[in-house]
Parts: structure tokens; C-alpha cells; sequence
């Protein structure tokens, strides 16, 4: 259990909740667990707070917002808890909106969301203020009630954390902290009463908007069709269908992106791939495709069209595409001597995303990474040249493939855009107006409606990106390129290991083993196979705190992702690319929110230090800074992230980039109808 309690004793008229056969843990404290079941005040016995030695300094800060210090809270429980960018999407908008609502039914012009609306016909969300619930000042009462129901509607979502404790200590100090008693008497109206009553809402909602939370969010139908690709052994001999995910069996453990341990000596499931029936924001019907199959129904909502396949026509598309991914590995040496300027005066300002392959061919640069962008002669903000920053491009391209990739202690994607949005909230050049128009808004204010905009967004790209994922079942690299690989290549039809599907070969990139080659093996054993000059994997580092794989040439049989040994590429399909989807969609709410397309001052920016950044080798070999003009060059920035990594092709990126465009203005669109 994630909390204490001392001497909890029930009345005989209560009986402990079972959801499905399985005890409901108890981790709501106090009359959260009892208004659920029907008791009275009188059953509760008196919670025992678990107070941290020291509170995190976001809980004293008193420039903080007290939603400010509550969304710092959740997400130092995403981090704690399982990597699920689509639960925590959804923990980010919901428990955003829990304290959206709290904060609106006390103010004259706001419109709650889920209190009192249609979307809720249970009786937990039809709320009115009572007399005792309007103290003098509206701010104090906003306050209480947001807070507890944050305390309550997270003390919910997180007790199946491997460190529920921990969150739950968290909250508990928090709480302390603003001066909040969690004894406090329900009887009465109240603005701890009515947090309290909001939570419960949102818990009730969310048993039943398609997300399956009473079953921890189990898969309900989804198989995969391929069995899964055993990391110990190279090459790919087991796949069955090249154009459908395979799941991937670890010999040792799979440790996901948040660093817990989830399986061991197994394939880990496919995360969420139902997920596109989970109730959206402001996702429309008229957006929607249901595509039935046998199993069951999968829906789509801004449905891209299928990913180019290995079993059609766009054949050459789904080659080049993979090919591109085996090339870019060659860039991540930091030793060799290639420098870039990573600055906004040459990278960023993409004037036009590719709507056909030729154009995707011309927009990502093959040879020297990264897109046709051309940067900025000055900055947009103060007219004045971004200063140039040469870096080596391999520590360019590992940097960038790890700061994106939400890696152990983060936050998720979607999470990773509370926080770009909190750097900018405290950036002392904003001005706080909505839209870059009217009245300074507060602190509170701002946050809160900042927080609303941003999670229904990140909600409706989980929901839109999934429902893709789930039915297109799209492969990932590393089964892609070994498998393409292992039955040969494809571009002399004149040789023995010619394929249809095999890989095309790139002079300098991708080429065939020949008896002169250091990879030839003993005997020629290996002459014909597949070489790709790559990043050479973790079995060429001795120590990764002090070592680097760097760049040669490998047997194609052997490509592996630029990402940790024990998680290798996420459990789920990759068309279309999550992070392209959450990080665009987020680049166009804070445009639109903030009324500027770019960062305050024309340049938002994350400092790196050397060999004091990457987690499995070392590096970077020199301080860099990652800057940006606009929020749509971080999301840009993120999208080439993930090739770099080896996780996704550009048929993966695009069409999510696009999907975000259009998921981020209606989230805005719709939360200002809430304000």
C-alpha cells in the first residue's frame, strides 16, 4: 500500500470495494475510499501523514502557483511510475482538468469541464456550491478545492506505482506544506469538501471512458502476428510479416523508459494499442474511422492512411524509408571530425512539411542528417544573428536521441512538454496574456488554463497516435533492417543475394561483404551478407561511464537502435511516431496559448555538459546547448530525434507531425470555450 493507515476500521454497513474480483488498494485516504462505498464521516479513522525529511523545492517556491506546484508534483509521480505516455496523457489531462474545474466554479466567466456537464451523467459530477463553500476571497476557496482534488484524483492514478509510497509521501507533504489538514471534517460545505467531490468525478469518469483502468489499461483483444524477435541472436529468422510490429524478447530483463524492471526473460505487450476508443477532448465524430476486424473494432480518429509496405506497391517507399534509418546510424561518432552548426542561424524554420515521397526524399538529408531547414538570418524576437555553436555532429545526434527519447527519470513525451511549457511560464520576458493579447493574467490563472489547453492536447494525440498504432500494426527498425538484411539486398539483380524485399544497398552506407572484408568471418563465412557502417553497440563498449561504441562497418544482422540494451525500441507499433504526434500538437497550443510562435526572446534552450549526459556511453565530448526559435522547431528537432535513435522512419514522422497540427488547434480551440 502506498499509504498508512492507523486503526482503519470500517462500519458493518460498508463493505470493501472489489473492482473485478481484485481488492481495491487502499491508497485514497480518508472520505475519498468512503464516499465511493457509501459510508459516513463517522467510519473514517485518523490518517497518519507520510511527511518527507526534506520537501522537493517546488512545494516552498512562493513564486509558484499552487496548480503550478501540483503539476510539479504529478509529474515527479510520472516519473516514479511506470514509462505509459498514454496513461499519463490522459493522468495529465485529467488531473489538469480536475483542477480547471475547481478553479472555474468559482469564477464568473469559466465554464467547468467535467462538473455539471453532459459528459458526466453520474451523480459524483453534478456539483453546487454550498454556503460554506464561498469564503470571502474566491482565490483561497480555488485553492483548497484544487488542491485536494489533486491530492485524492493522484493518490488514485498512481497506487499501482512501483513507488506508491513515495508519491503518496510526496502528497501527504505537500499538503503539510500549503497547510492543508487531511483529517479534515466532510460534513460541512466546503472548498475541501467540493476538491474532494471533484475527484471522486474524475475517478468515476475515468472507469468508464474506454481506457479499461479497472484492469490496469490490460489489452482487451490485440495479438500480435509476428513472434517476437530474440535480441540474443542475430538476424531476423522468426518474423513472419515484414510490414506488422514485432514484439521483442529480452535474454535477461526488458526494463522500460522510466527505468522499472517489467518483464523478465520475455516480450513485453504491446502498450495501448486499443487505446484509440479511450473518450477524447476535443477529437470529433466527424474525424473518426471505426475499422472492425475479427478481433474487434479499432478507431481512428484523423486516420493518416496506411504506411508504406513491404507487400505493395510502395515497396521502394518502405526501403528507402528503413534504409535512411541504417544510414543516419552512421552519425553518431562524435571523433569523426564532421562539425555542425546547431544553432537557429542553420537549423529549424521548416517553411513546408512533404505531402508526397519525392518530397520527403528531398526534405531529410540523407548524407549529412537532418532536414531541409535553413534556420534564421536573425532573430525573429530581437532582429539580431543567432550567434553560430559548432559541434561535432555524433554528439549532436546522441544527444538528441536522448534528450528526446524520455529516458530513464522522465516524464514521458507528453509530460516533457509540461515542462518546456513551465521553463517558458517562468521565462521573465513572457508577458502572461492569453494569446499575447489583454489583461496580465496571474500566476493561477495562467497555469490553470494553461495546464487544461495543454493536457486535453497531449489526451487527444495519445488517443489519435494509438488508435493508429493499434491498427496498423506498423514494424519497427530493428526488425525492419535485419529482416530486409537477411534476405539480402536489393539493388543488383545480377548477384546471388538479390531480394525483391531485401535492402537497398548505399554506396558508403550499405554494402555487401566481400573476401576482402574484415567482416568476412572465418572461411568466408560471411561473404554476401549485408554491412552497414552504423553505431557499433554496446558490445563494443568495455565501460560504458568512460567508453564509446563509435561508428564502423557491422554485419547487418547485428544493427541495433541507439537506445539502452534493455529496452531497445518501445513495446508498441511504430506508425505513426507518438513523438511526433504529442510534440507537434504541443508546439501549436503554446504558439496559439502564448501568441507568439516563438520561445520568449526568439530562443528557448536546454544546456549539456560533457561526458556528463548520456546514459550508456560516454559523452558528449563538449558542453552544448540544444536552442530553438520556435516551439516548432523543438518539435521538429524531437521528430529527427527519433530517427537518429533508430526508432522510427520518416513514414512514421510526417504523418504524425500532421496529426499534431490539427489535434493542437482544436484542443485550443475547444478550451477557450471553457474560459
Amino acid at each position: 500500500m502506498a499509504a498508512k493507515f492507523n486503526g482503519y476500521n470500517l462500519a458493518s454497513s460498508c463493505v470493501i470495494n472489489m473492482i473485478n474480483g481484485k481488492r481495491f488498494s487502499i491508497t485514497l485516504v480518508l472520505s475519498l475510499m468512503l464516499s465511493i462505498m457509501g459510508c459516513s464521516q463517522s467510519d473514517e479513522a485518523y490518517y497518519q501523514p507520510q511527511i518527507l525529511d526534506e520537501p522537493p523545492a517546488y512545494m516552498t517556491s512562493a513564486d509558484f502557483s499552487v496548480a503550478r506546484k501540483w503539476n510539479e508534483l504529478l509529474l515527479s509521480a510520472i516519473r516514479l511510475d511506470y514509462a505509459r505516455p498514454t496513461v499519463h496523457a490522459r493522468n495529465l489531462f485529467h488531473i489538469s482538468a480536475a483542477m480547471f474545474d475547481a478553479w472555474a466554479l468559482f469564477d464568473a466567466q469559466a465554464s467547468p469541464y467535467l462538473i455539471n456537464s453532459s459528459l458526466a451523467s453520474i451523480s459524483q459530477c453534478q456539483l453546487v456550491i454550498g454556503a460554506n463553500a464561498t469564503p470571502a476571497g474566491a482565490v483561497a476557496a480555488q485553492q483548497v478545492s484544487i488542491s485536494y482534488g489533486a491530492y485524492y484524483l493522484i493518490n488514485h492514478r498512481f497506487k499501482h506505482s512501483p513507488e506508491a509510497q513515495h508519491i503518496q509521501a510526496l502528497n501527504d507533504t505537500l499538503m503539510q506544506q500549503l497547510g492543508y489538514d487531511l483529517n479534515v471534517n466532510f460534513d460541512s460545505d466546503s472548498p475541501a469538501r467540493l476538491g474532494r467531490d471533484i475527484a471522486n468525478c474524475y475517478i468515476e469518469y475515468g472507469l468508464s471512458d474506454g481506457a479499461n483502468e479497472a484492469n490496469l489499461y490490460a489489452n482487451q483483444f490485440y495479438e500480435a502476428v509476428n513472434p517476437p524477435l530474440p535480441l540474443s541472436k542475430p538476424g531476423n529468422g522468426t518474423i513472419l510479416d515484414l510490414d506488422r510490429w514485432q514484439p521483442l524478447a529480452f535474454a535477461a530483463a526488458f526494463i522500460d523508459q522510466s527505468g522499472n524492471q517489467v518483464s523478465t526473460g520475455s516480450a513485453p505487450d504491446f502498450l495501448s494499442p486499443e487505446w484509440g476508443r479511450v473518450l477524447p477532448f476535443a477529437l470529433s465524430a466527424a474525424n473518426l474511422q471505426i475499422h472492425d476486424t475479427a478481433a474487434g473494432e479499432y478507431w481512428l480518429y484523423h486516420d493518416p492512411g496506411a504506411p508504406p509496405l513491404a507487400s505493395n506497391q510502395r515497396l521502394h517507399e518502405y526501403q528507402w524509408g528503413f534504409a535512411l534509418v541504417a544510414a543516419w546510424s552512421s552519425h553518431l561518432d562524435g571523433n569523426d571530425g564532421v562539425m555542425v552548426d546547431i544553432s537557429p542561424a542553420s537549423i529549424g524554420n521548416v517553411e513546408q512539411l512533404p505531402s508526397t515521397f519525392t518530397g520527403m526524399q528531398a526534405f531529410y538529408l540523407l548524407e549529412a542528417g537532418g532536414d531541409s531547414g535553413q534556420g534564421y538570418d536573425r532573430n525573429p524576437i530581437t532582429a539580431t544573428p543567432y550567434p553560430a555553436q559548432w559541434v561535432p555532429r555524433g554528439d549532436y545526434a546522441r544527444v538528441l536521441a536522448e534528450f528526446w527519447a524520455d529516458g530513464p527519470d522522465s516524464e514521458t513525451p507528453p509530460g516533457h512538454w509540461f515542462v518546456i511549457l513551465n521553463a517558458v511560464a517562468d521565462h521573465p520576458l513572457l508577458a502572461k496574456q492569453l494569446q499575447g493579447q489583454g489583461e496580465l493574467l496571474g500566476n493561477l490563472e495562467w497555469d490553470i488554463k494553461a495546464y487544461f489547453t495543454l493536457g486535453g492536447a497531449m489526451h487527444d494525440a495519445a488517443i489519435s497516435a494509438w488508435g493508429a498504432k493499434g491498427h496498423y500494426d506498423y514494424i519497427r527498425p530493428i526488425s525492419a533492417i535485419r529482416a530486409m538484411a537477411e534476405l539480402g539486398q536489393s539493388s543488383d539483380e545480377s548477384v546471388d543475394n538479390y531480394h525483391p524485399q531485401g535492402i537497398p544497398l548505399m554506396a558508403g552506407f550499405i554494402e555487401v561483404v566481400t573476401f576482402t572484408d574484415d567482416l568476412a568471418g572465418a572461411l568466408g563465412r560471411d561473404v554476401g551478407k549485408i554491412k552497414i557502417k552504423a553505431w557499433q553497440g554496446h558490445t563494443a563498449l568495455a565501460d560504458p561511464q568512460t567508453d564509446t561504441a563509435g561508428v564502423g562497418w557491422i554485419l547487418a544482422e547485428n544493427w541495433w537502435p541507439y537506445q539502452r540494451p534493455s529496452f531497445v525500441t518501445p513495446p508498441f507499433a511504430g506508425y505513426v511516431s507518438g513523438h511526433s504526434t504529442f510534440s507537434r500538437a504541443a508546439a501549436e497550443v503554446l504558439s496559439a496559448y502564448t501568441g507568439s510562435d516563438y520561445f520568449p526572446g526568439g530562443v528557448g534552450e536546454f544546456k549539456i555538459s560533457a561526458n556528463d549526459f548520456l546514459v550508456f556511453e560516454s559523452g558528449p565530448s563538449m558542453d552544448l546547448t540544444l536552442q530553438w526559435a520556435s516551439y516548432k522547431d523543438a518539435s521538429d528537432q524531437c521528430s529527427l530525434s527519433r530517427i537518429w535513435g533508430g526508432i522510427h522512419p520518416p513514414a512514421d514522422d510526417i504523418p504524425g507531425r500532421m496529426m499534431g497540427i490539427t489535434i493542437g488547434q482544436a484542443a485550443f480551440q475547444k478550451a477557450l470555450s471553457f474560459f
